[in-house]
C-alpha cells in the first residue's frame, strides 16, 4: 500500500493515477475539510494529524511500502516528519511539489525568508496590510500592526476554527475576512481596492493556490507584495510532474503494486 499525504487540489488526480497502476492507496489528510480523493476502488482515506509516533504506527498497521507527499509546499512539519520516518523504516519517500510562480526579480515583490521578516517588511511601508497566509503565523503581523499603528486584515477559510485563530492572535473582528479560495484576479483586485490595501502578504503556493492571480491583482492596483519564501527541502526527491513521480515510485518499489 502507498501512503499518500494529501490535502491539496492535486490529491484526487494523483491518488487515481497511482491506484490505476495497481497499488492500493491510503490518502491521509490532516483536517476534515472536504477533499476529493477520487473514486477508484483501490483508494481509501483517513483523517487526522500525524506525528512521528502515529506515522510509525500507521506504516506498520497498513504495511505501507512508500510515502508520497502531496501536502502543501509550506507544510514543513509533516514533510520533515514523513521524510524522517520513511528513512528510519527504509521505505521510499517522494514529494510532489507545485511549480514556483514568484519571480524574485519583480520590483513589485519582496521575498522574505520567514514570517517575522515578512511582517517587518510589510508594515515598514506604513500602508494597510492584507494577509493571505493561513492562520498559523498571524502573531508577528499583529504585533507589527500594533507597534506601527498600521491596519491589518486577515483573509482565512470560512471555518469556525480559522476565525477563532484570528481572534486568538488579536486580529480585530472587523478585519477578519472569510471565504474559500483560490480567488480570481478580479476578486483580489476588488478586495484590495475596497479595503485600500497597500501591501499584500502571501506565499508562493503555485498556480493551484491562486498565486498568479494575487500578483496580477496587486500589480494592477499598485499594491506591493511580500512573499514568504518556501521552506527548504534539501536532498528530497521532489517532482513537479505526476508522471515522473510515478515512474520513480515504480523504480523505487521494484514495480511491485500492493
Amino acid at each position: 500500500m502507498i501512503l499518500l499525504l494529501g490535502g491539496t487540489s492535486s490529491t484526487a488526480g494523483l491518488a487515481t493515477q497511482i491506484a490505476e497502476r495497481g497499488w492500493r492507496v491510503l490518502v491521509s489528510r490532516a483536517t476534515n475539510i472536504p477533499l476529493d480523493i477520487g473514486t477508484h476502488p483501490n483508494i481509501e482515506s483517513r483523517c487526522g494529524p500525524l506525528d512521528e509516533e502515529s506515522l510509525f504506527r500507521l506504516i506498520d498497521q497498513r504495511q505501507i511500502a512508500a510515502i508520497v507527499d502531496a501536502t502543501h509546499p509550506y507544510a514543513a512539519t509533516i514533510r520533515a516528519t514523513a521524510r524522517r520516518v520513511a528513512d528510519v523504516k527504509g521505505i521510499p519517500y517522494l514529494s510532489l511539489t507545485r511549480s514556483i510562480v514568484v519571480d524574485g526579480e519583480d520590483p513589485n515583490v519582496e521575498l522574505a525568508p520567514d514570517h517575522e521578516s515578512a511582517a517587518r517588511r510589510a508594515f515598514a511601508h506604513g500602508r494597510p496590510v492584507l494577509l493571505s497566509i493561513g492562520v498559523r503565523n498571524l502573531a508577528p503581523y499583529v504585533a507589527e500592526s500594533r507597534r506601527r499603528g498600521v491596519p491589518v486584515w486577515a483573509r482565512v477559510l470560512d471555518r469556525p476554527e480559522s476565525v477563532a485563530a484570528c481572534r486568538q492572535a488579536g486580529v480585530p473582528e472587523q478585519c477578519i475576512l472569510t471565504g474559500r479560495g483560490p480567488y480570481s484576479m478580479e476578486e483580489n483586485r476588488r478586495q484590495i481596492r475596497e479595503l485600500g490595501i497597500g501591501v499584500l502578504v502571501t506565499k508562493d503556493s503555485g498556480p493551484e493556490g491562486g498565486t498568479q492571480e494575487k500578483l496580477e491583482a496587486a500589480g494592477a492596483e499598485g499594491c506591493l507584495v511580500v512573499v514568504v519564501a518556501r521552506p527548504s527541502h534539501d536532498g528530497v526527491a521532489e517532482f513537479m510532474d505526476v508522471d515522473l513521480l510515478i515512474e520513480a515510485l515504480i523504480r523505487r518499489t521494484s514495480g511491485s503494486a500492493t
